[in-house]
């Protein structure tokens, strides 16, 4: 009866992420009907079918790739932070609190700031994909940091790992004020809108630049339904059960770096995602993770995607930063969260 309930909700979460994708696509400052939406994808693969070319070019050069790429991000951010949390057993962790964001968002704040001087000859042969690298590199050289320090004799302690995050956050944050301080109105302008993330610059060009890291990083994190669970259970009991839980941790944080690491290179830092969806998961469904796993990304794909479509519409002509939204639904359900965990003795 339960695996019913969950193949019900999966299938449940397919339709609402296939309906926020129809709301977002026809949506926004121009309107695309659905018959006209059907009447451009049919054109398509048959070149008789006229539609209004404005609609056509806001479909196929706009909305589309933005869709795509907020699903992409959705998804990632959203199975990212389950499994980061399944390794801590904690409902509170997220990819952010060890340092993955905070790394790629330093070297994309050097490089906003000293990309004439610094990373000159970067983007002079990289263009359009130096933003990107150099927020993808300061994400694994966070995590290599992270991992030199808190390995011992083949062993990873997560104490260590989420002490040294919280560190390396602080100080991070520090640096990223520094560069803040010395740039210009421009500069200051672009960190600010980078800092609080956005989809605004989505193209067929990022979206081709996501695909890779974010199919590695979904679909190898989908296979560690079993070893999650069983570290529910406590490190012996899943040591006792056959689960390499040193390989396990390892690959998982490995994994996360090269998902967020590129997806807060492509648009920033999109807070409380991670966060927010494995724990809707767990309030509604169960926290066997061989379905938090799945249903993380398909629920991070939706909720990305609607609170992109209310980023761009709801100050016409204007647009929010989509970190404001998501910090909007994400800070009371994090309180909500701790609350329940100091009334249960979790949290002391």
């Amino acid at each position: 009866m339960i695996e019913k309930y969950k193949t019900i909700f999966i299938i449940s979460l397919l339709l609402f992420l296939i309906g926020s994708c129809i709301l977002s696509i026809c949506v926004g400052a121009i309107e695309i009907p659905l018959g006209d939406l059907m009447k451009i994808i049919n054109k398509q693969f048959r070149s008789n079918n006229p539609v209004e070319s404005q609609q056509e070019a806001v479909l196929m050069a706009i909305r589309m790739p933005r869709v795509i790429l907020g699903l992409l991000i959705g998804g990632t951010l959203g199975i990212c932070g389950t499994a980061i949390q399944g390794i801590f057993r904690n409902p509170l962790a997220e990819p952010g609190l060890i340092g993955i964001s905070s790394g790629a968002s330093l070297f994309a704040v050097m490089f906003i700031v000293l990309g004439n001087s610094l990373f000159s000859s970067l983007t002079h042969y990289m263009g359009y994909y130096a933003l990107a690298i150099v927020s993808f590199l300061g994400a694994l050289l966070t995590t290599t940091v992270l991992y030199k320090f808190s390995v011992r004799k083949g062993r990873t302690s997560i104490t260590t790992l989420l002490l040294m995050g919280i560190a390396i956050n602080a100080l991070i944050g520090a640096l990223v004020g520094l560069f803040t301080f010395i740039a210009n109105d421009e500069e200051l302008r672009n960190i600010t809108f980078w800092n609080l993330g956005s989809l605004g610059g989505a193209s067929w060009q990022s979206v081709a630049a996501l695909l890779p890291f974010a199919l590695i990083c979904m679909g190898s994190l989908l296979f560690f339904g079993k070893p999650l669970n069983a570290l529910l259970l406590g490190e012996s009991q899943a040591e006792h059960l056959g689960i390499n839980l040193q390989q396990t941790k390892r690959t998982i944080v490995v994994l996360t770096a090269i998902g967020v690491g590129a997806c807060v290179a492509l648009s920033g830092i999109i807070g409380f995602l991670a966060l927010l969806v494995p724990h809707l998961l767990r309030m509604t469904v169960t926290a066997d993770h061989k379905f938090l796993l799945p249903g993380s990304v398909l629920l991070g794909a939706s909720l990305l995607v609607l609170a992109d479509l209310l980023a761009r519409t709801i100050v016409i002509p204007a647009e929010l930063p989509i970190g404001i939204i998501t910090a909007i639904m994400g800070v009371p359900m994090f309180l909500a969260i701790i609350i329940k965990n100091t009334k249960e003795g979790n949290i002391s």
